[in-house]
């Protein structure tokens, strides 16, 4: 079995191949149709403004829809609202092909809309994760869904931008949001063969969020995660328009696309096999570390050669950090107060964290051009929020775990509250 060879002794199970299936199909329709949407608004509008405004309503939903989607993880199947997730994402989809050409004038509501079909898939899938994946089959499950991320990313840009340029006027945008509607459509299909996953208790969200006084593990892995948006929440755009402004034409994306995920295909591959728990934070200090000084590239002479080059790079040092990062994460979850009852609350209040960076990212971006010129403000802006990936490591090098991973769950680490 071709998995069986790439995994080597990890420990596989059905719900674990299904869980890398959707999140495959997702990786696909989002290297699809995600960067083109914001290319596509950004035919219309020709503004930063309106895209940043676009970006920011989608990463306000997101915690807001996180809290109200673990609350409900309590109550129902977990796999239920992982497929309202996918038919909300479905949805927006929809919206776009509707709206067409005047997509521009309701950039808010598509905004939110994404953000809270993304917080219901990604609230649900990662406390899928977290209950489906053991510290043994982690760093696979995080480096194989890499690897089919890279796949997606390599054929997903160049064959939409292909696609985009053959079709007449929109026609193009058109057919990729139309695959990417089939692809979540099959993702809930797939869902249907998860084994059934039921919550039960009360929702504890705020007694988490205090736990981080209390326990620092747990305080210093939020932390990172608020660092991790800050990064992501301007970059998640910026670099598409910057390729778009530079050459005028989509399959500059598809290019950037094929080199950025053919690198991490292999980078993914490198350290799912072979970076282990003993050399997780060292792995995480130099991806941090290349991470920040990759945002030079966009700083000074922005070319298209530069932007490729920085997509290279990215590629190398952002699966460096990731892989053994969310590892890391989930690790410090599974051995955290009461981990098994409260595992729902951990995840939400985990994203809560990502997004706040993220929405503290694109809000000093909407302010900074809105009180000064893009073109002198913006390097600024890049080398600042760039950062937070290098901010990681000094998060979590004072971590500490017992040896016995997921054991802990019956007995976690002390902490000052015991």
């Amino acid at each position: 079995m071709i998995v069986r060879k790439i995994v080597g002794e990890a420990p596989l199970t059905k719900d674990l191949l299904l869980l890398i299936v959707i999140g495959g199909l997702y990786s696909i329709s989002a290297a699809l149709s995600n960067t083109f949407v914001n290319i596509y608004l950004w035919k219309q509008s020709q503004s930063f403004l309106e895209i940043g405004l676009y970006n920011f309503s989608i990463v306000i939903l997101q915690p807001i829809t996180f809290i109200l989607a673990g609350k409900m993880t309590k109550s129902m199947d977990r796999v239920i609202v992982l497929r309202i997730g996918i038919i909300l994402l479905s949805a927006f989809y929809l919206s776009v092909l509707l709206a067409g050409e005047q997509a521009g004038n309701y950039i808010i509501w598509l905004g939110a809309l994404l953000g809270i079909g993304s917080g219901m898939y990604w609230l649900a899938y990662n406390v899928l994760t977290f209950e489906i994946t053991e510290p043994e089959n982690r760093d696979f499950f995080n480096g194989f869904l890499g690897i089919m991320g890279s796949l997606g990313g390599m054929a997903g840009p160049l064959l939409a931008a292909f696609i985009i340029m053959k079709a007449a006027g929109n026609w193009g945008y058109t057919i990729i949001f139309a695959i990417s509607m089939f692809l979540f459509a099959l993702s809930v299909v797939v869902s249907f063969f998860l084994q059934k996953r039921g919550a039960e208790g009360k929702y504890h969200f705020v007694k988490i969020v205090k736990e981080r006084k209390t326990n620092r593990n747990w305080a210093r892995i939020t932390t990172a995660h608020f660092y991790q948006g800050l990064r992501e929440g301007i970059f998640a755009f910026i670099v598409s328009i910057f390729l778009f402004v530079a050459t005028g034409t989509e399959m500059s994306l598809g290019t950037f696309g094929l080199i950025n995920s053919g690198i991490g295909l292999f980078t993914y591959y490198g350290v799912s096999r072979f970076v282990k728990k003993e050399f997780r934070l060292t792995a995480i200090l130099i991806g941090g570390i290349g991470l920040f000084l990759s945002v030079f590239l966009l700083v000074f002479h922005v070319s298209y050669m530069s932007l490729l080059i920085y997509g290279a790079v990215l590629a190398f040092f952002y699966p460096l950090l990731l892989v053994p990062y969310l590892s890391l994460t989930y690790d410090v979850i599974g051995n955290s107060w009461k981990a098994a009852e409260m595992r729902i609350e951990y995840i939400v209040v985990r994203e809560v964290f990502l997004n706040m960076g993220r929405v503290v990212s694109i809000a000093l971006f909407l302010i900074s051009i809105s009180l000064f010129p893009i073109e002198k403000v913006l390097p600024y802006l890049i080398i600042v929020l760039g950062t937070g990936h290098g901010l990681i490591y000094f998060c979590v090098k004072g971590i500490r775990l017992p040896d016995k991973g997921k054991a802990a769950l019956i007995e976690p680490l002390p902490s000052k509250r015991e």
